[in-house]
């Protein structure tokens, strides 16, 4: 085989890599600190790939893998970590990506994320909140790091539906259940469908990346549950337009107070690289729904909602561009690092020299 599978974990954890590609006829690359990179492996065949593929999935995925062509699985190595692991062809041969999943559930304050704001927003009973972010922004881990929060001071039923599932919990104060589909239930529609039957206090429906999923969410927190769950968006704003266009149009009138209503709050991140290229800190922009920016929803003023997250500081709010501000403040990521991340570059330039920050 062209690579031990036990030494390339170690390997992946011992120099901080936090993903790695195989495709057939090149060598394997790897991301650290959000940087790809090669890894310095030789080449690999086809047949190694598969081999790599073969071992890492048990039969039940394989015949699932023959049958659509790419998987979304985790493997877990004993003592060591988690690995989120996908399989898929690509130029009629086998490629795969691992990612490393940690087997402790970091704290909110071990994450760099707002702990205050957090546990608030966790304290909330009913309704929905949501993590957004692009692909590897770290929404998972902090997903995961809410779950854990609630597991550790609450009395509740929790119903985790996950596709794979990344993070083991244990029962702490709460009661947790955790479904991976195509293992412990056959698809995501069938696991709602008994969804509510099982008593649940708290759902989590893991990536929220349909209409299917979307829809589920904001009917069981109508219900009467707390319901968390990851999008894939940018910001606030973009969350608040994925939700309605999982509505046709003659329905998101409907939709758009079903969603005011159920809504608790969102927490989008991304994830910047630190001033010394060792680390990466995320920078996060928080809504928590409040009567005025429920009215706002319900009105369809976007730029009046932005503008409330960034006057929100009591509640916990603040944009992307004050929490930017903030880690370039504490000389945590660069200035370069900073208009980089930020979704207009040009303003957040204003905002460093209005405030005398900068090279100024």
């Amino acid at each position: 085989m062209a690579v031990d599978i036990n030494k390339l974990f170690q390997t992946m954890l011992r120099s901080g890599i936090s993903d790695i590609h195989f495709k057939a006829g090149t060598p394997p690359m790897v991301r650290i600190h959000g940087r790809l990179m090669s890894s310095g492996f030789n080449k690999m065949g086809a047949e190694h790939i598969l081999e790599l593929a073969q071992i890492l999935m048990n039969e039940n995925q394989r015949a699932i893998f023959e049958r659509d062509n790419e998987l979304d699985m985790s493997y877990s190595v004993p003592d060591l970590s988690r690995f989120r692991v996908n399989i898929y062809r690509q130029k009629g041969s086998v490629a795969l990506s691992l990612r490393v999943v940690p087997l402790q559930v970091k704290s909110f304050e071990e994450l760099n994320l707002p702990g205050d704001t957090m546990r608030k927003l966790c304290q909330n009973t009913r309704g929905m909140l949501l993590v957004a972010g692009i692909t590897g922004a770290g929404k998972t881990t902090t997903l995961n790091s809410m779950v854990d929060y609630i597991n550790k001071n609450y009395a509740y039923n929790m119903i985790m539906i996950e596709d794979p599932i990344e993070y083991y919990h244990t029962n702490d104060k709460s009661s947790i259940a955790q479904r991976e589909i195509g293992q412990d239930t056959p698809s995501f529609a069938s696991a709602v469908k008994h969804l509510l039957r099982q008593d649940p206090d708290v759902v989590v429906l893991g990536e929220m990346r349909d209409a299917e999923s979307i829809q589920a969410g904001i009917t069981a927190a109508e219900t009467g549950h707390l319901v968390l769950g990851t999008i894939h968006t940018m910001d606030a704003s973009q969350t608040m337009g994925r939700l309605l266009e999982s509505y046709h149009a003659a329905e998101q009138a409907g939709a758009r107070a079903r969603i005011s209503n159920v809504l608790k709050g969102i927490v989008a991140q991304r994830l910047l690289e630190s001033a010394d290229a060792r680390e990466r800190y995320p920078a996060t922009e928080i809504l928590v729904v409040t009567s005025l920016i429920r009215k706002l929803l319900l009105e369809e003023k976007p730029g009046e909602v932005n503008k409330a997250i960034e006057q929100g500081q009591y509640y916990g709010m603040h944009s992307f561009d004050q929490d930017i501000i903030r880690l370039f403040n504490e000389h945590k990521i660069t200035k370069e690092e900073a208009l980089d991340a930020s979704t207009n570059p040009d303003d957040l330039l204003v905002k460093m020299n209005t405030l005398r920050i900068g090279d100024a």
